[in-house]
C-alpha cells in the first residue's frame, strides 16, 4: 500500500528495535508512537533491492531475543 498510492517504503534501519517494539504493544491502544516512527523512516527508494533486503534482514533482527 505505501509502495503503491505513496510511491514511499520504509527504511527499517531508522527504527530502533526497542522503540518499534514498544510502539508495537502500545498500538493496542493508541497507534500515534508507530505511526510517527514509521512515517520518520519512509523513503521514496521503492526499487533498491538493498532496502528490499534491509527490510528483511530487520525483520529477523526485530523477531530476535534481546
Amino acid at each position: 500500500m505505501l509502495k503503491k498510492r505513496l510511491k514511499k517504503c520504509v527504511d527499517w534501519s531508522k527504527i530502533n528495535k526497542k522503540d518499534y517494539l514498544n510502539a508495537m504493544v502500545l498500538s493496542a491502544v493508541n497507534s500515534l508512537r508507530l505511526k510517527s516512527l514509521l512515517k520518520n523512516a519512509l523513503t521514496d527508494e521503492i526499487d533498491s533491492r538493498e532496502m528490499f533486503m534491509k527490510g528483511i534482514d530487520y525483520s529477523y533482527y526485530y523477531e530476535e531475543e534481546n
